[in-house]
């Protein structure tokens, strides 16, 4: 199975169902069902004879699923969908195929991600007693405990306004009132209301890493790259004002608000930390 990077015709094609939805102004290539390895009429394909297989399962990759395109895949693990093709070395970046591993982490530095350094542990000299004393010494005072600190929450970090997240200072994206909030399972961000053409804005500072169409039920679809921590998208979009690759600031309008691909006129935010959705509430100030 033929899997694109985005979103195309709408009838025998198969297309991605993830969070992502960009601009009508940029077509991906469809998404190519030609019955290779899990079904279809052709022969089936050798999981073990495709692109990267030599790097199935190790940190840092990821093995292609039915349905992923190139956009999903950078969304779900916080990368642009140009990288993971540079990182990839993929011919045809519009393609990519079932049973296929891809490269999710920078070259050279993320495979040990999750490694942390192990903290040195300090030896306590004790001194001996003068030669020639008679008796033991006086024991040394016990040594004081050297508080470990904690790492902070999302929580604390951001402050209890919902501050900045890293040092990034995340500002509500939209004017209107939340309609609805973030549930891991069915919602992955927060639902504001406004009026079509309401200015979208950028919640920090930022590098445009997908704009465009290429996620069903997402609309008009933004995401922006704020560090290697840190994602947020903008969805249902009815005009796009940024470009991919395009440096953004906090505050800049992005996009005009609109109904794409949604049964009202709104803007749905998600924030995603690592490429995991966490609940925006917990970065933006306090309204």
């Amino acid at each position: 199975m033929l899997l694109s990077r985005g979103l195309g015709s709408w009838g025998a094609v198969l297309v991605v169902g993830g969070l992502l939805v960009g601009c009508a102004q940029v077509n991906k290539a469809p998404v190519e069902d030609r019955g290779g390895w899990g079904g279809g009429s052709a022969a089936r394909v050798d999981p073990a004879t495709l692109p990267g297989a030599e790097n199935a399962g190790k940190p840092g990759y990821y093995t292609v699923q039915p349905g992923d395109t190139l956009i999903r895949i950078g969304l779900e693990h916080g990368q642009s969908w140009k990288d993971i093709a540079r990182w990839s070395n993929l011919s045809n970046p519009d393609l990519i195929e079932v049973g296929q591993v891809v490269r999710v982490v920078p070259p050279g530095g993320a495979d040990g991600e999750g490694a942390r350094p192990v903290a040195s542990t300090k030896v306590q000299a004790t001194p001996l007693p003068p030669a020639g004393s008679s008796g033991s010494a006086a024991p040394a005072p016990a040594p004081t405990p050297t508080p470990v600190a904690t790492p902070p929450s999302d929580a604390a970090k951001n402050g209890s306004a919902g501050g900045d997240a890293s040092g990034l200072g995340f500002i509500w994206p939209a004017a209107g009132p939340v309609i609805a909030g973030f549930n891991e399972s069915t919602n992955k961000g927060v639902d504001i209301a406004g009026k079509a053409g309401d200015p979208v804005m950028a919640a920090a500072d930022g590098r445009v890493v997908y704009s465009g169409a290429g996620l069903r039920g997402y609309g008009h679809l933004i995401i922006l790259k704020h560090n290697n921590t840190y994602l947020t998208a903008y969805a249902h979009n009815q005009k796009l004002l940024v470009k991919e690759d395009q440096n953004v600031k906090k505050g800049q309008k992005i996009a005009e608000m609109g109904n794409s691909d949604a049964d009202r006129v709104k803007l749905h935010f998600e924030v995603r930390r690592q490429g995991k959705p966490v609940d925006p509430s917990r970065y933006l100030p306090a309204r």
